[in-house]
């Protein structure tokens, strides 16, 4: 089953029920290499959903000691579908480290992703 990463609206009970249908478990962990900023968010429909016009968004910084605190959430194969639906053009999903050691998929600002 993936890993999600989750340091922003994907945490709130009222944005999983409306995504996954379910509140999710998870686990704190932190994601490695990455700084921290704020995005406007124009789609209505996610505004409505997460009653918030501006929303958490990371880049890589390239800095080995930068963390971002979060949840690690594992979801079904189904519902990273539906991650995928929520998330506004502003992110891209990429694959990150986290600070447990292990990595997890993670919506990063699209303008700084990774490269696959």
């Amino acid at each position: 089953m993936p890993l999600l990463f989750s340091y922003g609206t994907l945490q709130q009970a009222n944005v999983q029920t409306a995504t996954f249908g379910r509140l999710l478990e998870g686990r704190p962990d932190a994601l490695v290499g990455y700084e921290q900023s704020m995005v406007a968010i124009d789609d209505p429909e996610v505004v409505r959903t997460s009653g918030k016009t501006h929303h958490p968004i990371v880049r890589h910084s390239g800095d080995a000691t930068a963390r971002v605190t979060g949840t690690v959430f594992e979801i079904t194969d189904q519902e990273l579908a539906q991650a995928d639906e929520y998330e506004v053009a502003a992110y891209r999903r990429v694959w990150a480290p986290l600070a447990s050691g292990g990595h997890a998929w993670v919506y990063v600002d699209a303008r700084f992703a990774p490269q696959a």
